[in-house]
């Protein structure tokens, strides 16, 4: 009976110890990015995490360390607006689609 606890108790942790270690490599739920004269943005990573199934989508650009974005701008690694670029035409098409999609305004994202 104390071994089949242990047992128990075991594999309960080490299930537990993957999970919260998968969690930790999926990043911040919510992130804000540097978003030049019009102010800040902030981004629902676990939303475009859940529909788009794809991290090379955005991370083969954008790389995944904090202040990525504004460091690329301020080494002119990055075109003017090639962020939002991709961002909006993704949304363009998905509303296109008639499928559920994000911001296609500047004010919708960008905030002082």
């Amino acid at each position: 009976m104390r071994k089949n606890v242990f047992l128990l108790f075991v594999v309960v942790f080490l299930l537990s110890t993957v999970l919260f270690a998968a969690d930790q490599e999926r990043g911040s739920a919510n992130i804000i990015l540097y978003g030049g004269n019009w102010g800040e943005v902030s981004f629902p990573h676990h939303i475009h995490q859940e529909a788009l199934n794809d991290c090379t989508i955005c991370h083969a650009l954008f790389p995944q360390s904090a202040g990525s974005v504004q460091d690329f701008v301020t080494q002119e690694k990055l075109k003017k607006k090639q962020v939002m670029g991709q961002c909006v035409a993704c949304h363009r098409k998905l509303v296109k689609e008639g499928k559920t999609a994000g911001p296609t305004k500047c004010r919708e994202c960008h905030s002082k």
